[in-house]
């Protein structure tokens, strides 16, 4: 029987159990109510806590409009207007400040456009050659081939390289001042070569026999690129008239300095014309070769003896020592050797073969007259021993390492779907399936940026080793569906070997080679592949070569497919193939243009030996 309450002696009535669960959670609603707004109200602002009571939150408001980027229901937008030399074959770019955004579509509103960063203005570099005296023919090639060999070292640094004539130097106003004047030979040649750096402007003037043999960071090379000189003319200690450098105003002083002095007869060169505050001197050119007369009878007596027997030869031999030490010095700058990065090693063997064989002629000695010289500014470096070349290594990743230079292969995602699966029978229902997504960018940056993180973020990091000024200087990216460009003489700045040298190490007739042993491969550069394998994918490289030129309906359904579902190694391929194609068409449109000048000097003779016949097996 339930027990019945009481209050003052009267019977209470009992409460439904729904009814008291009503009025208690209305009991409690209400002192939630009561404690948030009236206990802050309680509490007293002090120094410690008025920034909290004083603080009154707000909610967002939302647009009434969505902006369009990021908006899958936005308006139809025009493409941004085509710029001037901005296809090559089938690549296609579009520069702009932006262009480390992860997808370029999403700027150029063109799927196969790639958004590169705007070209780098490159300074003036200046030299003098009079192609008017008469000369002999083999004294004609080896000229023409040493200006060859400064154009490239200087185009490679960053520069522009302008050969000047006496066309420039009576082009200047002050030359009937100077036909005045009865001047010896050398000096007056001396002062057409001023009178034509004048007749230009600001930027460098340098004798060609005087290269960068340095690092793309060195300060001075980097302060030279800027083109932001000094109140005065700059000249560098112990390089005489090797090098110049200064501004349009001060270069037109001091010749009209030079050219009022009353001692100007007697002078022995243009530093000699001008008082000594005219320039400023810089006691620091580590990076700054000047091969002149004096250096070379005393370093290199032997070229030196070349001069004394044939001037022709001798400046032969000497271009031979320059593009040496050129290449010599390269070699002492990536000392960690060559890395041909291979991501998915197991069967991209056949991919990246061209770039390994150019690597391994890079990593060679260079052929040179003097094997264990140095370049004059650089006395303690370490010459090219042929037993002991630079390093290739085939990493599956990509280390960002200064003094490591990476030569990468970027292959279409049907090409390395191909390959990766070793099977050629590709179609929708596998790519969607059984494929990973981006699978060679992810492998590539893994160390960088590890696993979890998605396409988007690798995208950037990898157009930042391609394209930015320093991965530009310290890497080399070409497509796998394309052989090696031939020109890759002006992205070294010196003549690449295209053939192999003796190793230098001599081998005993016993035991027989089939009974040496074998060099233990490195397990960090991937499996060993056998013969069979290496031949099924270069079967399988043909075909995907093949595929990418066909324009069949159920090629380009597939084609379309392998792309959207890889987005990140799609953006990836194509921006490799247009930044490569971009830096070729800079190059051979200034190149076209100055074949126009100085009677065409400094240009290559003939067609380019190429690089196909060394890439045949």
């Amino acid at each position: 029987m339930p027990v019945q309450r009481s209050i003052f002696g009267r019977p209470v009535p009992q409460m439904p159990p729904r009814r008291m669960a009503v009025l208690l959670a209305s009991i409690a609603i209400f002192a939630v109510v009561t404690l948030v707004f009236t206990l802050p109200n309680s509490i007293p602002a002090g120094p410690s806590l008025g920034k909290f009571t004083d603080h009154k939150y707000s909610l967002p408001k939302i647009p009434k409009k969505i902006p369009g980027i990021g908006n899958p229901f936005r308006q139809a937008a025009h493409a941004p207007p085509l710029q001037k030399n901005s296809t090559s074959g089938e690549s296609k770019w579009h520069a702009g400040w932006n262009w480390l955004s992860p997808f370029s579509s999403s700027v150029t509103l063109d799927e196969n456009r790639s958004l590169l960063p705007p070209l780098r203005t490159r300074p003036p570099i200046y030299t003098y050659y009079d192609h008017t005296i008469k000369k002999d023919e083999e004294l004609k090639a080896a000229e023409n081939a040493i200006l060859l060999t400064w154009r490239r070292a200087w185009w490679a640094q960053g520069f522009k390289p302008i050969i000047l004539s006496p066309a420039e130097t009576m082009n200047n106003p002050l030359y009937l001042e100077l036909q005045r004047l009865d001047l010896e030979d050398a000096l007056n040649t001396e002062m057409m070569r001023w009178l034509a750096w004048e007749n230009q402007g600001t930027g460098v003037l340098c004798n060609y026999l005087t290269l960068p043999m340095g690092p793309h960071e060195d300060p001075i090379l980097s302060f030279l690129r800027r083109g932001k000189y000094p109140e005065k003319l700059m000249r560098f200690d112990k390089l005489g008239s090797g090098i110049f450098a200064g501004s349009k105003a001060h270069i037109t002083a001091a010749v009209k300095t030079a050219l009022g002095n009353p001692e100007l007869k007697n002078g022995k060169d243009f530093i000699a014309a001008v008082p000594s505050d005219t320039f400023e001197i810089d006691p620091h050119y580590e990076s700054l070769a000047f091969y002149d007369e004096k250096s070379v009878k005393a370093l290199y007596p032997k070229v030196a003896e070349e001069f004394e027997t044939s001037g022709p030869k001798g400046l032969q031999t000497l271009n031979k020592l320059i593009v040496a030490h050129l290449h010599s010095t390269w070699q002492n700058i990536f000392s960690n050797g060559i890395a041909v990065v291979k991501p998915n090693p197991e069967h991209m063997s056949a991919a990246v073969a061209p770039a390994k064989k150019l690597a391994e002629f890079l990593a060679q000695c260079p052929e040179s007259p003097l094997p264990a010289s140095c370049p004059p500014n650089r006395p303690k470096c370490k010459p090219c021993v042929a037993s002991t070349p630079l390093k290739i290594t085939t990493p599956p990743i990509y280390r960002n390492t200064t003094s490591l230079y990476t030569i990468g292969t970027v292959p279409h995602p049907y090409t390395m779907a191909v390959l990766s699966s070793f099977r050629d029978d590709i179609d929708v229902r596998w790519i969607r399936r059984d494929s990973e997504r981006d699978p060679w960018l992810s492998t590539l940056t893994k160390e960088l940026l590890g696993t979890g993180v998605s396409g988007a973020p690798r995208v950037i990091k990898f157009k930042e080793a391609v394209a930015s000024e320093y991965g530009t200087f310290h890497s080399l990216w070409v497509s796998a569906e394309k052989d090696i460009p031939h020109d890759l003489d002006w992205h070294f700045g010196f003549t690449i070997p295209r053939n192999a040298t003796d190793d230098g190490k001599s081998e005993t007739p016993v035991p027989g080679p089939e009974r040496r042993p074998k060099p233990t491969p490195d397990p960090k550069d991937g499996p060993v592949v056998n013969p069979e394998e290496i031949q099924k994918e270069k079967d399988f490289l043909k075909k995907a070569k093949a595929f990418g030129l066909s324009r069949t309906e159920p090629q380009e359904k597939i084609r379309g497919a392998i792309e959207a579902w890889n987005l990140a190694d799609t953006e990836a391929w194509r921006f490799a193939r247009a930044f490569l194609a971009r830096s070729r068409v800079e190059r051979i449109k200034w190149e076209e243009e100055e074949k126009k000048y100085a009677g065409g000097a400094g240009a290559e003779r003939g067609k380019s030996e190429g690089w196909g016949r060394w890439f045949d097996d």
